[in-house]
């Protein structure tokens, strides 16, 4: 084993939320030849579908926060013990829902035996766990701030909005209207409007008949992967456009990109609680969306222009 964290020292970030990255490797190859081989399907998609979107989802958030924690200066011990408690955390969840697979039964909201109440009990709170751990880990980001004034909103932003796609999964917890008039065994859905299981995008599964809150669950968590990419892509974009190498332009545009992706994710959940599909918009949505679209495109250009001209007038305190 220390051979291997020798070969690869990326491993060493964080070693527990690596070797849970590794075992989420795996976890997904193992997903992805389950739906080969196994014909089973539970709510409307192959049985195994749910462990590859959770394991690839953990394996994401896993590798981001050790490389995280590898750039801290200041906190890194509280960091690594937050790290570490997430680690268990999701290891736990992920090991509930692969038993709920093998089983032939569902993780989430079943209190159909005392078994299943139990697993999604236990899951539940390791959910809440990794969520307490991940906002302590989001502290310490803040309290060693990056050098870079656009790497540091990128990150801190998309710490934040992670944070609070994560707490948007509480919204799917309580009983529906339904579920209470009857008093089933099932406490709790993903699709607003219709029962979990009706028709939905191939693999997600997200409803395309109702609302459904997985989408901006989804999306809000990633936020934390999203915001660094774009600036990635600003920062190429540097070499070739003069406004953008100012570390200033780039963290104004990573601020416009972090209230765009808030406004997006607000509109996502707008539209799920209202049960509608989020592939068939009404025109409130679509109008909702075009405002978005629109403020963000005029925001970005007055920016990219004010900081264009300084640019060719000013080519070295442009470039600072």
């Amino acid at each position: 084993m220390t051979a291997l964290f020798q070969r690869l020292p990326a491993l060493s970030w964080h070693r527990p939320l690596m070797l849970l990255a590794v075992a989420m490797a795996l976890l997904v190859i193992w997903s992805i030849g389950g739906m080969i081989v196994d014909d089973r399907t539970l709510t409307g998609l192959p049985i195994w579908a749910k462990s590859a979107k959770f394991a690839l989802s953990v394996l994401i958030y896993a590798v981001t926060w050790a490389w995280l924690f590898a750039q801290l200066t200041r906190w890194r011990r509280i960091a690594w013990w937050a790290g570490t408690v997430a680690a268990l955390g999701l290891a736990v969840e992920l090991i509930v829902i692969t038993t709920q697979i093998v089983r032939g039964t569902t993780s989430h909201f079943n209190f159909t035996t005392p078994l299943n109440a139990a697993l999604w009990e236990v899951m539940g709170s390791s959910i809440v766990v990794v969520w307490i751990a991940t906002l302590i880990a989001s502290a310490a980001l803040f309290a060693d701030p990056a050098t870079d004034p656009a790497r540091n909103a990128a990150i801190r932003s998309g710490a934040v909005l992670s944070l609070a796609g994560a707490a948007l999964g509480m919204l799917m917890v309580p009983p529906t209207p339904e579920q209470r008039a009857t008093g089933g065994a099932i406490s709790g859905a993903h699709t607003v409007g219709l029962s979990d299981g009706g028709p939905g995008l191939p693999l997600l599964g997200w409803s395309t008949a109702g609302g459904d809150l997985r989408v901006p669950h989804f999306l809000g968590m990633h936020a934390l992967q999203v915001l660094p990419l774009i600036l990635l892509v600003v920062e190429y974009g540097s070499r070739r456009i003069p406004a953008l190498r100012s570390a200033q332009t780039r963290r104004t545009l990573v601020v416009i990109a972090a209230a765009t992706y808030t406004a997006l994710l607000t509109v996502l959940t707008w539209q799920a609680l209202r049960g509608q599909s989020v592939v068939h918009p009404d025109a409130a949505t679509l109008a909702a969306f075009a405002a978005i679209a629109l403020a963000a495109a005029v925001i970005t250009a007055v920016a990219m222009r004010s900081k264009d001209v300084v640019a060719r007038h000013f080519p070295v305190g442009a470039s600072r």
